[in-house]
């Protein structure tokens, strides 16, 4: 509702009470109401300021790295020595009859993996030779490979994913953790995302937004190459001290339009223009990598001034270590149906993972050297999985491709709390379907925020009369994966 709105209705609603004769016991009403909402919400007062969660938590940051379009785990982490037996051949009907794939009609053919898998860690989890730099840390790694979604489309599967719901307009993950927690520096925001390979993902920016919740909880967009925040540095002639005058005069009007109307938005416009104000300092001093010792820029295959994945897992630890909660990254390149050599299973999926599984092994290895892993949750997978057949328009070509598949894939979690050298579920010897120990997204959204200390259904926010979470009615933490 627009404020001058508000106002009116609570005008409307003095006048009722004044004219019933019941104005001094509705004031009291009205007085305890305001003062258990101020109390209630982190928008009163700084709403940056860190904040206690449910209890004791086991991760105090994240660094999520999602793959956008889908990782191929079946030529990854589940290896199926049946489905590479019966390559080839019809896929069963039981597996395949009555359902509905994206690219896929008719009776597709079963393919088994062309990749070679070996037992690696303590644990014996199984690994491609896709992703070789994974292979040492095994033992810091718990593979889930019994997730399963409700999307089989990038875009609601992805916001699904990271906001709870297929569609667009709730609050996402990284906006839940800052409204829970706050940050831990004032200088930085508490969510950052970060975009490589040059394409954002299918879900959008609705993936690292508030929905309802105050816009100040957003993430932070910010890139390795040229400014690291758009528009965050001063205009042609505006130097500092004009841009914090500036500042200052609106803060003022802002202040007596908030002591007028009292809307909420207005004390999240004023912290973003401050924390905005502060940002021009401290973000390209967080963001500029040069200052890195080259050997580690070497561990990474990071280069000052690439738009890269190697660069913004190095980020992503630089503000992990400066206090900020939260860290997205996002790389688009992982959809698989072999409509072309890149989106091959073969030589296209080592390319991929050349130029990702270093930096990611960097940034665990990086973590784990600093003191920061214990209290770091790091994870790692995509929208969704990969089908056990080949995609239907590229069946016929020389190209290895599979198709989108809700129905069961695999992702990765270490740090924080995560039980290391762990391999948690099992599909069918085909693929085709969770047989042990099922991981629904909403579950892996409940475990998130266990480990940040959240009881998933009691952290809430009201809109439009309903207290919603990220978890909408659904989840259940997975108790099994936790140290």
């Amino acid at each position: 509702m627009h404020p001058h709105l508000d106002l009116l209705q609570a005008q409307t609603r003095r006048a009722f009470l004044r004219s019933t004769g019941q104005f001094s016991l509705g004031a009291i009403a009205a007085q305890a109401l305001l003062r258990e909402s101020a109390q209630a919400s982190p928008a009163a007062g700084n709403p940056f300021a860190p904040r206690a969660p449910h209890f004791a938590p086991k991760a105090k940051r994240v660094v999520y790295l999602h793959m956008s379009g889908g990782p191929p785990h079946l030529d990854l982490f589940d290896y199926k020595p049946e489905l590479v037996k019966h390559n080839g051949e019809p896929a069963p009907d039981q597996f395949v009859k009555g359902k509905t794939f994206a690219f896929t009609t008719g009776t597709p053919k079963l393919m088994g993996t062309p990749r070679q898998f070996a037992q690696y860690g303590k644990g014996g989890i199984w690994m491609s030779d896709a992703v070789p730099n994974f292979h040492g840390l095994a033992d810091e790694m718990c593979v889930v490979k019994s997730m399963f979604t409700d999307q089989f489309n990038h875009t609601p599967a992805e916001l699904l994913l990271f906001t709870g719901s297929p569609r667009q307009g709730r609050p996402s993950l990284g906006s839940w953790t800052t409204y829970g927690l706050g940050s831990e520096n004032e200088n930085l925001p508490g969510f950052v995302a970060l975009i490589s390979s040059g394409v954002q993902p299918s879900g959008g920016q609705s993936l690292w937004g508030t929905g309802f919740l105050p816009s100040v909880f957003q993430g932070v967009q910010c890139r390795s190459k040229g400014d690291p925040v758009l528009f965050v540095s001063d205009p042609a002639g505006m130097d500092r001290a004009l841009r914090r005058k500036t500042l200052d005069a609106l803060r003022d009007l802002n202040e007596e339009q908030q002591r007028e109307l009292g809307h909420p938005e207005t004390a999240t416009r004023i912290a973003q223009y401050e924390l905005a104000f502060r940002m021009q300092t401290s973000v390209p001093e967080v963001m500029d990598i040069s200052r890195e010792p080259a050997h580690v820029l070497a561990d990474y295959g990071a280069k000052p001034g690439d738009a890269s994945f190697a660069n913004n897992c190095l980020l992503a630890r630089r503000l992990l270590e400066q206090g900020v909660r939260f860290v997205q990254l996002f790389d688009w390149g992982w959809d698989f149906h072999g409509i072309n050599k890149n989106e091959d299973i073969r030589d296209g999926l080592s390319a991929k993972m050349r130029v990702t599984d270093k930096p990611v092994a960097a940034l665990i290895r990086d973590l784990r050297q600093r003191g920061l892993l214990d209290d770091t949750l790091v994870v790692w997978g995509g929208e969704f999985g990969r089908t056990p057949f080949r995609e239907g328009r590229t069946s016929k070509g020389g190209v290895l491709g599979r198709d989108h598949f809700p129905d069961a894939f695999s992702l990765f979690l270490a740090g924080g709390g995560i039980k290391g050298g762990l391999s948690y579920g099992e599909t069918d010897e085909l693929g085709f379907s969770v047989v042990e120990k099922k991981v629904h997204v909403h579950d892996l959204q409940a475990t998130i925020m266990h480990l940040l200390g959240f009881n998933h259904e009691k952290l809430t926010y009201r809109f439009q009369g309903r207290d919603f979470r990220l978890t909408d009615v659904h989840g259940k933490v997975v108790r099994d994966i936790l140290t």
